[in-house]
């Protein structure tokens, strides 16, 4: 069975979201490759010229190395922690010199800080036909919390209201347009993450993921934790 995915919704899908596709289970090698924006973004950006980096502390501070990678996290990210899962190493960033030869089997990390949302952006991945069988799409997450929210909006460390409510209204949204699509395929491909309530629930019980509170809002990460 095939698909055309060139066209709206699914093509805003995929711009919008970080994607995780797995081979064919036919094929025995497998292959990880991701598209998303800063969440999932491993080190492409330090290759760009733009201001959307991470290439300065505290970035990286709970890596291995005690240095920034590239990922906009203290340590490790989401698609570190699922190349972990499957028994595989992270997959390099698809502008990193050494995505070569081996590396390529592997697969590739194409995400990058600030990519946006337009539909123009998915629609030159045909996942599906290519032998995409499951793909992760995270909904929005816990926008009202970023630094960068926190610093303008917050005196005391609450997170930004207007955003929170956004964020809550479009996720359930996002979950019925999968339904639809999975229904239109006629397979489950697509699987939703629930990115904002992953987020709260991290927020509101730190100690049960391996996380410490302190300062009312500020969280430290245990060292084999790191998100």
């Amino acid at each position: 069975m095939t698909m055309d995915i060139n066209y709206s919704p699914l093509g805003f899908l995929i711009s919008l979201f970080f994607i995780v596709t797995f081979l064919a289970p036919q094929v025995k090698s497998r292959a990880f490759y991701v598209f998303g924006d800063s969440l999932v973004d491993n080190g492409n950006n330090d290759y760009l010229v733009t201001t959307a980096r991470a290439d300065n502390y505290p970035y990286g501070i709970d890596y291995p190395t005690r240095r920034p990678t590239g990922r906009f996290s203290n340590g490790l990210n989401i698609p570190d922690i699922i190349s972990e899962a499957i028994g595989m190493p992270s997959t390099l960033p698809y502008l990193s010199p050494q995505l070569t030869g081996e590396n390529l089997l592997v697969g590739a990390n194409f995400a990058s800080a600030g990519i946006g949302i337009l539909n123009d952006t998915g629609i030159q991945f045909k996942l599906y036909e290519l032998g995409a069988r499951r793909v992760l799409v995270t909904g929005t997450g816990a926008m009202g919390c970023a630094p960068a929210e926190l610093a303008q909006h917050s005196r005391n460390g609450e997170c930004y209201g207007a955003l929170q409510t956004a964020a809550a209204l479009f996720n359930p949204r996002l979950v019925d347009l999968i339904a639809s699509v999975n229904a239109e395929i006629g397979q489950d491909v697509f699987v939703a993450a629930n990115a904002y309530q992953m987020n709260m629930d991290y927020l509101s019980n730190p100690e049960q993921f391996g996380g410490k509170e302190y300062k009312g809002s500020l969280l430290r990460h245990s060292a084999d934790t790191e998100m």
